[in-house]
């Protein structure tokens, strides 16, 4: 019977154990828990990582690098100046490129330059489409560029210059269309470098990054084809 007494007591007393200790169990881990999300690490910074970025150089220069954007410029979606004028002007330079590359299909003699300038003009369409969208949500003109804006758009075809494309054909064609075309893309790396240099709304910046990009390689290839 004492044995059996002794038992009874003892689980009895683990069982009470248990019960007081489980609350306070509990609320010491909430206690960490609370600790722990007022000293957790610091939050990010809004400042956005730099990016490096190819720019061309001028002629004889070779190519830099730079970031976009600076170390420590936050990120924000309010465009500026510089964005707005870049996008706006952006678009009628792609438009004339387009008018360009139509041209092509019964004018040119090389299956190359058909193939490069389907490919420019699947991209800009594409870019031009965009840029408006990009303008409509910023508050920018309808993308069609202000009266007597080509003269101040570096790498843009004058009209004679146009009128001369228009009237060849065969290899005289080939010739003239890529001559305008490396210098109209020439044009639009130096004004997306302007863009990296001076803008800030990420998405003004990202499409003048896909303009280095891309019109870079264009270069190279349409300067291949031309024999350089």
């Amino acid at each position: 019977m004492g044995y059996r007494r002794l038992t009874f007591t003892c689980r009895a007393l683990f069982a009470d154990r248990m019960r007081f200790s489980a609350p306070v169990t509990a609320l010491g881990c909430l206690a960490v828990l609370t600790l722990g999300g007022c000293t957790g690490a610091e939050p990010e910074s809004s400042a956005e990582p730099a990016a490096p970025v190819l720019v061309p150089g001028g002629p004889g220069e070779q190519a830099r690098l730079t970031t976009v954007p600076a170390s420590g410029k936050p990120r924000q979606d309010a465009a500026t100046e510089a964005d707005l004028r870049y996008v706006t002007m952006m678009i009628p330079h792609h438009e004339q490129a387009l008018t360009m590359t139509g041209l092509v299909e019964r004018r040119a003699a090389d299956q190359r330059v058909h193939a490069l300038a389907g490919r420019i003009a699947d991209v800009q369409e594409a870019e031009i489409a965009m840029m408006r969208d990009w303008l409509s949500r910023h508050g920018g003109p309808d993308g069609h560029g202000e009266h007597g804006a080509h003269e101040l758009m570096p790498g843009m075809a004058t009209p004679e210059q146009m009128a001369a494309l228009r009237t060849a054909t065969g290899a005289e064609f080939d010739q003239r269309f890529l001559d305008l075309m490396i210098t109209h893309h020439e044009g639009a790396l130096t004004m997306a470098e302007q863009e990296l240099a001076d803008g800030i709304q990420p998405r003004a910046i990202e499409m003048a990054q896909d303009v280095v990009a891309g019109q870079m390689a264009e270069i190279e290839r349409m300067r291949a084809i031309r024999g350089e």
